[in-house]
């Protein structure tokens, strides 16, 4: 089972976008993707690097809401 995790792209270069999630950066491939995407957009990404799909930012944003819970209750 692969979990995907929502990040905001920031740059776009070269077919590749640095994005960010929870503080941190890295770059992940766009080739997957079958639509345009723009910094500010939100991605799914995968594991290996590989941005799977576009996701609307209201429901980017609940999701890492959730895993924010999630990841705090886990520190406790």
């Amino acid at each position: 089972m692969c979990m995907a995790i929502p990040s905001r792209i920031q740059t776009i270069e070269n077919g590749n976008a640095t994005v960010e999630c929870f503080g941190e950066t890295r770059v992940v491939s766009l080739m997957l993707l079958n639509e345009a995407v723009a910094p500010g957009d939100y991605v799914l990404v995968q594991a290996g690097g590989f941005a799977a799909e576009k996701v609307p930012a209201d429901q980017a944003e609940e999701a890492l809401a959730v895993l924010a819970d999630v990841l705090a209750g886990a520190a406790a």
